[in-house]
């Protein structure tokens, strides 16, 4: 990155979704052009418009911006807190400090990205030095293009586009020192923001999670020490740690795709395996995500197929109920959404199996599954969960074949073979064998007595038959075809 002369004044560095000091670019550019380099946090009511943050996502903001402060304080500086509407709480902070500049890395949801330019402009206005950088993606979403310059709409081509740019650059080192200023800042009490539960229902959260740059790159270092080189096949086995969990950190910046980026391609030497090469395709969907939601800022509530807007979605609260709760009588499916309820993750095989179960057995709109995800995930993103649940439903970017009906039953079987996941999360049915455990229905009566099962009163019977669910779900994805009225 190029440096400036350092220009006198202090500098405001404005932290969002970049909780960490590690590759932070804005963070880079400050302390290398001011000597006093003032590090600040806002709650905006303006970012929550539509997707107020959830539960869960509250609840890891409160950890990382504790370890965020912690980080900072060993090294000679705090954070700030303040709650308010960015721009006047920005004014403020400059007034109060005597600022200069105010650094900041970009965001890219349609509401804040316009927000942004409003706080950029109305702040150069003012005399004042403002620079934003790109801190969360490996490349801006208008850096890659089709060849007639317009957005990809299939993963293949533009992760290949991608991989045909420059080799991504090395992350930037972490400030030993932090330059503060001799008088601090009044900051707001991060408890008074009541961020946190008031219930224990985040008691899972607690043992599963550490959030925060430290937790982040001990969660890399156990995916490279123990699952990277196994990633393709380990990574649709639930029942096992195959998969890195780097979504939350990475969503709230704790950790960067940069050094991601070169901390696989450092393990392996430069020359990644096809199991990494498979690893690193999964943040390049996270990418794909990025630039789906930048060129086409609708889709989190508005299908990327327009033909699906005149699609007939069920409307049965019993049955979104059964499925919020992982009572739908299908072991993986209530697996899958009884570990997203206790940890705030879910396993991305079985995020695939519960959204196939909500919109084609259930034919329930993809965008109920996205609010219901939206609050209970710790890794709530708006790109990766809008991009999510359009593809399982069939109607987004690079969707699989829309008619696409996961099985759930064959998915338990091929995943989950021992049962390993669902008896974890579905204690109830534990006792029965690997042969009827992702079908207690066809379990004889002398197993089910055997293992204290009474189907309909201590696990509930399947609320849909799956099979003529399927049918009647290729039945209404079939009048997509039909020509409109």
């Amino acid at each position: 990155m190029h440096l400036e002369p350092r220009t006198p004044g202090p500098a405001l560095v404005w932290f969002r979704q970049d909780l960490r000091l590690a590759d932070n670019p804005a963070l880079f550019q400050a302390l290398a052009n001011h000597s006093v380099v003032i590090p600040v946090y806002i709650l905006c009511p303006e970012e929550e418009g539509d997707w107020p943050a959830g539960g869960a996502t509250r609840w890891w903001l409160n950890q990382s911006l504790e370890s965020l402060d912690r980080d900072l304080r060993v090294r000679g500086s705090q954070l700030v807190l303040r709650s308010g509407p960015a721009l006047p709480e920005l004014q403020r902070l400059v007034a109060e400090s005597g600022a200069t500049a105010v650094y900041w890395n970009r965001r890219y949801e349609p509401a804040i990205t316009s927000r942004d330019q409003l706080v950029k402009t109305e702040l150069r206005r003012g005399g004042l030095t403002v620079e934003s950088f790109n801190g969360s993606l490996l490349f801006e979403p208008w850096e890659v293009a089709t060849k007639t310059g317009g957005p990809y709409q299939v993963f293949t081509p533009f992760w290949k586009a991608c991989l045909s740019k420059p080799t991504v650059s090395s992350p930037l080192d972490p400030p030993e020192a932090m330059g503060g200023p001799s008088q601090w800042l009044s900051t707001e009490a991060l408890g008074d923001w009541k961020l946190l539960p008031r219930l224990s229902w985040d008691a899972g959260f607690r043992e599963d999670w550490s959030p925060g740059e430290a937790g982040a790159a001990r969660h890399l270092a156990r995916f490279l020490k123990d699952a990277a080189s196994t990633y393709r096949e380990g990574r649709n086995a639930p029942g096992v740690a195959g998969t890195s969990r780097l979504s939350p950190h990475l969503h709230f910046g704790e950790i960067s795709p940069r050094q991601v980026w070169e901390a696989i391609h450092t393990a392996f030497r430069g020359t990644p395996s096809e199991d990494a090469r498979t690893f690193l395709s999964e943040i390049g969907w996270r990418e794909f995500a990025y630039h789906i939601l930048f060129h086409f800022p609708q889709t989190p509530t508005t299908p990327l197929r327009a033909d699906f807007q005149r699609f007939t979605w069920e409307t049965n609260s019993v049955h979104l109920r059964a499925w919020q709760r992982g009572l739908t009588g299908y072991p993986i499916v209530d697996a899958g959404m009884r570990e997203l309820w206790t940890t705030g993750w879910m396993h991305n095989r079985v995020r695939m199996i519960v959204g196939s179960f909500l919109t084609k057995d259930l034919r329930i709109s993809w965008t109920e599954g996205a609010r219901w995800f939206w609050d209970t995930l710790l890794d709530a993103d708006l790109a990766s969960n809008t991009m999510g649940w359009q593809w399982i439903g069939g109607c987004g970017a690079d969707a699989a074949p829309y008619f696409r009906v996961f099985n759930p039953m064959t998915q338990g079987e091929k995943f989950d073979p021992e049962g390993t996941y669902v008896r974890r999360w579905v204690p109830e049915i534990a006792q029965l064998s690997n042969r009827s455990i992702h079908q207690p229905w066809t379990a004889s009566s002398s197993e089910l007595e055997h293992a204290g099962i009474v189907l309909g009163t201590t696990y509930p019977q399947p609320i849909v038959d799956h099979a003529e669910a399927r049918v009647q779900a290729l039945a209404a994805f079939a009048k997509l075809k039909e020509p409109k009225r």
